[in-house]
């Protein structure tokens, strides 16, 4: 299946996050981060967030942390961001 995804996203020039349910996250200094192919919500605190993804969970610490710009896909947490971990 990887093979495929793979030779797939070369021939239609496309990255991988596009055709499969690999997360891309981005992140904006300590205010901001993006995450793209997100599975769900797991914990939402004003200090703290777990999102989990096809692949694993992203555990955000911080303050005054909010879910802004969500949909089916894409999820913007904003506020003071102190880390980010993952867990497989």
């Amino acid at each position: 299946m990887r093979k495929f995804v793979r030779k797939t996203s070369e021939i239609l020039e496309l990255p991988k996050e596009v055709i499969s349910n690999i997360p891309k996250i981005t992140m904006t200094g300590f205010n901001e981060i993006l995450i793209e192919n997100f599975k769900g919500i797991l914990e939402y605190e004003d200090f703290f967030v777990r999102i989990g993804t096809y692949i694993g969970n992203v555990n955000i610490n911080g303050f005054n942390l909010k879910l802004n710009q969500m949909n089916e896909e894409d999820i913007l947490v904003t506020g003071k961001i102190e880390s980010v971990a993952f867990e497989k």
